[in-house]
């Protein structure tokens, strides 16, 4: 259940993806590809990417234009991008990066210095507290820029800030390690829920140890509840079968005071981070 990082290859040469994906799949990293601009953005959406790999030559549309499009929303907007290229010329480096793209590669590349990019360009966004170590998402300025940035568009939003009731109690049982899992499958879980039912404007980030969601829904209800379900249906897998059977950790079991804690469950924050 470890967090691995993602990457999603923008690739239609199958030789080179198939080259990358073997090489950064024995490298600890989940690979998805798209073989089109169009498939890049739609899974760049869908399958939360903790960097994507963007071919500048493809089928149907140019990396540049893949690279605007996911800069125009805000649920694809601060994931890092390194453009793979035949063209040298600066010119054409010039645009990648004005577009917010985070590195600029040149084919033929050397695949160990590729590998050294991508570390370094993930790295980077988290130690400039851009992007949260345990799941990728946005995080610190980049959470106040997308709230500003939606307030200066003057239309309707709503922000919810959720918290993992439980957090705590399960860290303190369970160890770091696990409760970071955790965290990073109840990021998946929002992600998936805004994905799927939400709008390309809609936003999640995370500050501490808080979810952040810009929403441009009418009604927010009935996505808290979606997202609720999504993570209920597989948290008790991170607990033992005697705790999930429970419902929960017991606390100072066999005394006086046994406590129980139930299985944790995303909820409004008591107290708002942002």
């Amino acid at each position: 259940m470890a967090n691995r990082n993602r990457l999603l290859l923008i690739e239609d040469d199958f030789d080179v993806a198939e080259m990358l994906l073997m090489y950064f799949q024995t490298h600890q990293y989940d690979v998805v590809h798209a073989e089109s601009g169009q498939m890049g953005i739609e899974l760049a959406r869908t399958r939360f990417p903790t960097l994507v790999l963007l071919d500048v030559m493809l089928p149907d549309m140019d990396g540049y234009e893949v690279c605007l499009q996911m800069r125009q929303s805000a649920f694809t907007r601060y994931i890092p991008v390194i453009f793979l290229t035949q063209r040298d010329e600066r010119a054409s480096k010039v645009r990648g990066l004005e577009l917010g793209a985070d590195d600029y590669i040149t084919k033929p590349f050397d695949i160990d210095e590729l590998r050294l990019r991508v570390q370094g360009s993930i790295k980077r966004a988290t130690r400039e507290s851009l992007h949260e170590a345990r799941t990728g998402l946005p995080t610190g300025p980049l959470i106040d820029e997308e709230i500003e940035r939606t307030k200066l568009e003057e239309k309707p939003f709503q922000q919810l800030t959720l918290e993992l009731a439980g957090f705590q109690a399960y860290r303190e049982v369970y160890g770091f390690m696990a409760a970071d899992e955790v965290f990073g499958y109840a990021a998946r879980a929002i992600q998936t829920i805004l994905s799927q039912q939400g709008t390309p404007n809609d936003f999640v980030g995370v500050r501490d140890n808080q979810f952040v969601i810009l929403s441009h829904l009418a009604t927010s209800i009935d996505l808290l509840k979606t997202i609720q379900a999504e993570f209920n249906q597989g948290v008790a897998a991170f607990y033992s079968y005697q705790d999930a059977e429970r419902g929960g950790l017991s606390i100072k079991a066999g005394g006086d005071d046994e406590q129980l804690i139930p299985l944790m469950s995303l909820t409004p924050a008591t107290d708002p981070e942002a």
